[in-house]
């Protein structure tokens, strides 16, 4: 599938898997995908996205946010409503966290293993979502009958995937994911 990507769209997978070592976090998520896109200021992706209002300070903060939270991915619309049922999160992660110390909500990192030859992870560095992300990238490219994958195939897989942490954080900035949809398709017609 990677032959079919471009130079841009590489560079731009490179750079999700940079994001994502630099977070300290693996698997690399929709989230490193989309701040990838929007990293690469000259794509045709990049410029959708901040012609819709699209912020990468602001996606990078509400990413933290969630996985910050101990992984917990709960955003704030799902906060409040559990505070409106007379739930406050903040004081239950407190209170875990007074328990079984700080950071009892973060994901354990496990050591690394010494074997004798080295194996690579079944998904390699991708997660399901992103993985799916890349390939409804691929059914992107080939339903508008392009021949490469770019940047904006690779938006558009991830709105398509439309459950990861990249469309979750865009949906919470205020993005219709269908309108921008539109946007990256209206886009691509114009650029032809």
């Amino acid at each position: 599938m990677f032959e079919r990507f471009t130079d841009r769209a590489r560079a731009v997978v490179r750079g999700a898997v940079e994001q994502a070592q630099r977070d300290g976090r693996r698997p690399v998520g929709t989230e490193h995908l989309l701040l990838a896109v929007l990293a690469d200021t000259d794509a045709l992706a990049s410029r959708v996205l901040t012609s819709a209002g699209v912020d990468a300070d602001d996606l990078h903060a509400r990413i933290r946010r969630h996985v910050g939270a101990g992984g917990i991915g709960l955003g704030e619309a799902d906060a409040a409503a559990l505070r409106e049922i007379g739930i406050d999160l903040a004081a239950i992660v407190a209170r875990i966290e007074d328990n079984f110390g700080p950071d009892a909500l973060r994901e354990a990192v496990p050591a690394p293993r010494r074997r004798w030859r080295l194996r690579r992870p079944v998904g390699g560095p991708f997660s399901p979502r992103s993985r799916k992300a890349l390939e409804l990238a691929l059914r992107e490219a080939l339903r508008l009958r392009h021949r490469h994958i770019g940047t904006e195939h690779l938006l558009l897989g991830v709105l398509r995937e439309g459950g990861g942490l990249g469309a979750v954080v865009l949906t919470e900035a205020g993005v219709d994911l269908d309108d921008l949809r539109r946007r990256v398709e209206l886009a691509l017609r114009t650029a032809a």
